[in-house]
């Protein structure tokens, strides 16, 4: 009964973050701010990640195809795949989960507990909208973010067969062979659905939080484990929907 309340009290706080909109001057600043603080401060983490996991995908692909009779532009196709289908949607998600996600739930929850959302019903202002629904829109980016990770994901592993020996030309040969398009959908479509988790479910524990200061660290951990687990569900789904 408890996650059927609070299944009910998300889909509510969905709805009304897109009713009684607040003055656009007001949105327009917050989606910007938003958009800052979510997506283009994200952009330095993941790129870290994506070009060293990248070399080490392209690293573990060169050490299963060690025998003579397979063509070494299958660690180009293969690193490819890996890439495009699962790392750069799902894997960089994960993350964005405990750092946006954090971010979001920790920063709502305060306002939650110094009473600061309490004063915005107060003059009025629609609270949810004011909140969630600039962090909704400013998420709508995040494919951005996924497409910085699928290239520099390729590059550096690119740079890791370089360094092992590796001929680019088989490299750069495999990730263009049998290239579908196709995937490249998949892993977008995935990767809205997953902004949409990334900003919703944190703000929701931020949003409904009780307690006091030490009750906003518990809710930041909730949040990335909710979070996390939908993210993998939905991948599980998604997958089965448009893959299967």
């Amino acid at each position: 009964m408890k996650y059927i309340t609070g299944i009910g009290k998300y889909f509510l706080m969905i709805r009304i973050s897109f009713s009684k909109y607040c003055k656009r001057k007001i949105l327009y600043k917050q989606i910007f701010k938003e958009i800052n603080d979510l997506v283009l401060d994200s952009i330095p983490i993941v790129s870290i990640l994506s070009f060293f996991i990248g070399g080490v995908v392209a690293i573990q692909m060169a050490l299963n195809l060690e025998s003579p009779l397979l063509s070494k532009t299958l660690i180009g196709f293969a690193t490819r795949q890996s890439i495009i289908l699962e790392f750069a949607p799902t894997f960089i998600s994960i993350i964005m989960a405990g750092k946006v996600g954090s971010y979001i739930t920790s920063s709502i929850g305060t306002m939650r507990v110094t009473e600061q959302i309490d004063a915005l019903e107060v003059m009025g202002i629609n609270s949810l909208n004011y909140l969630v629904f600039p962090k909704i829109i400013a998420m709508l980016l995040y494919p951005f973010v996924i497409t910085i990770s699928m290239f520099l994901g390729i590059i550096g592993g690119l740079l890791a067969m370089q360094l092992t020996g590796v001929p680019s030309e088989a490299y750069i040969e495999g990730i263009q062979s049998d290239f579908d398009g196709y995937h490249v959908t998949y892993s977008y479509v995935k990767t809205l659905v997953f902004s949409f988790v990334l900003a919703t479910v944190p703000a929701f524990h931020g949003y409904y939080l009780k307690g006091g200061a030490l009750d906003v660290g518990k809710a930041s951990t909730q949040s990335f484990y909710w979070t996390s687990i939908i993210i993998i569900i939905i991948n599980y789904i998604i997958t089965q929907l448009l893959l299967a």
